[in-house]
């Protein structure tokens, strides 16, 4: 613990809603729930609006839809949502070296080793420049907590929510924790708290008076002499600049269960090449290759492959991947599939070269007697497949649409698939400039021309195939958006 709230804890508020909203003018103030919109989809965010109907986050789409049936219901944006957060994080850097990233829109710093603070009152003067620094540059608002330890900072900031500030002062922790819920301590979930509620134990107070012994008697030695420490408000931990990745991976859940076994085999190839994408992003590379499955009666399974070295190279991967599919049985159903990469380094292993080549040369070999026509549409119809997966393949399609244009022959070929429109996507048209979709069906798309600092738009309704209709990168929240 410290003598001084040096240590601040900032939380972006209902972080992809807020940002729909402000892309979005016409959903300021509504009810807007991101995440996916499938009949297994789950909520990612839910906006304020939509909370007080009573949907919150982890919650089935479905679920929601019933509690909320006039709210927005958007795919999420991670492009856009990075690029924000990008900004947002970069200026917690300008306060201190030490910048403990938790999530997109959540971190730690610790403003004493930037030399920004070292009492209540510049700390306080710190939390309200970051606060207005962040409105100015992204339009969003943000939750501070300032306190003299890591926990503390961020229960000061949910008790800030939302765009508030809360500065704890050292001394008072004892005081403020007592009346809170034990749930808002860290490590106490449903299960424990209903352990604790069943034994007479709601608060963090009632937590102090049971005593150690009693809490290690009921949870556990760990569990409960952390639990003891932390009721005291007693947290040392540092705020740690670095966070070394332990995997990357990806994965998938589907809105009717897949039981072709060549459409399996396709998603785990896709999903292997996204999984590489994510792995050369964070630049890194990775040894072992970790497949998922989950089949229709929700029991799960995983398998792993080792390699000789790490690898950032995505026909090993996919050539792994296909390996471990082939030990498992998919006959009765698969609702979800994913691959990750673990045993993480920051270099490649040369000899895995030949791995590669060769896996190149079997799909070389297995191109060749196909015409070029046929080619060119099956990579059209790969993306209208990825489209189907979720959110994020959404986002894939949407940027593979982009770049060099088709090949002659493509267009030369049948006519292609019916495209999807996903709800809450970019899109720009050739007369009406950019907007986003706010439905399609029955081969028509609704699309809602306006974009950020605008005024709410006008609603159009065009044919899926419209030429002058195209996907389009999300625009920047604040500056120029023409």
């Amino acid at each position: 613990m410290r003598a001084a709230p040096t240590i601040l804890h900032l939380d972006m508020d209902a972080f992809y809603a807020s940002v729909e909203q402000a892309s979005k003018p016409s959903l300021r103030g509504k009810a807007v729930i991101v995440g996916g919109l499938g009949p297994r989809g789950v909520v990612a965010t839910a906006s304020y609006e939509a909370r007080r109907f009573g949907v919150h986050s982890a919650m089935p789409t479905a679920q929601a839809r019933r509690l909320c049936p006039n709210g927005a219901y958007l795919i999420p944006r991670f492009t856009l949502y990075r690029q924000v957060s990008d900004v947002v994080m970069a200026m917690l850097r300008e306060l201190s070296p030490l910048v403990e990233p938790l999530s997109l829109d959540e971190a730690f710093v610790d403003l004493e080793a930037g030399g920004v603070a070292f009492d209540s009152g510049s700390a306080r003067a710190t939390g309200e420049r970051l606060r207005a620094g962040i409105r100015a540059a992204t339009g969003l608002s943000g939750s501070v907590g300032l306190a003299g330890s890591k926990m503390l900072a961020k229960v000061a900031s949910e008790e800030a929510k939302p765009a508030g500030l809360l500065l704890i002062e050292p001394g008072t922790e004892r005081e403020l924790l007592a009346p809170m819920s034990v749930r808002t301590l860290p490590g106490v979930g449903p299960a424990t708290g209903e352990h604790l509620r069943r034994a007479g134990i709601t608060t963090v107070g009632e937590l102090v008076e049971a005593g150690e012994d009693e809490l290690v008697r009921m949870v556990g030695r760990a569990h409960g002499t952390g639990l003891y420490r932390m009721a005291l408000g007693l947290d040392d931990r540092p705020v740690v600049a670095e966070r070394d990745a332990k995997s990357v991976s990806v994965e998938d859940t589907f809105d009717v269960d897949l039981h072709d076994r060549v459409r399996i085999r396709g998603e785990v190839q896709r999903l292997a090449d996204r999984c590489v994408g994510r792995l050369r992003d964070s630049g890194h590379s990775g040894r072992t290759i970790v497949l998922k499955v989950r089949r229709y009666d929700f029991s799960t399974l995983t398998r792993s492959e080792t390699l000789r070295g790490p690898t950032d190279d995505a026909a090993v991967v996919r050539e792994a991947a296909a390996r471990l599919l082939e030990a498992v049985d998919t006959t009765g159903g698969v609702r979800l599939l994913g691959v990750g990469v673990t045993g993480l380094a920051d270099y490649t292993q040369e000899d895995l070269f030949a791995q590669s080549l060769a896996a190149e040369a079997a799909e070389a070999a297995g191109a060749a007697g196909a015409a070029g026509a046929e080619a060119a549409e099956e990579e059209g119809g790969a993306d209208a497949t990825a489209g189907q997966a979720g959110p994020e393949a959404a986002d894939g399609v949407a940027g593979a649409r982009e770049g060099s244009e088709p090949p002659v022959v493509a267009q030369e070929a049948q006519e292609a698939p019916e495209r999807r429109w996903a709800a809450g996507s970019d899109v720009r048209h050739v007369l009406y400039g950019p907007g986003w979709v706010q439905g399609s069906g029955v081969g028509r798309v609704t699309v809602r021309f306006e974009q950020p600092g605008s005024e709410p738009g006008r609603v159009r309704t065009f044919r899926v195939d419209d030429p002058e209709l195209e996907p389009s990168d999300p625009l920047p929240l604040v500056g120029e958006t023409a």
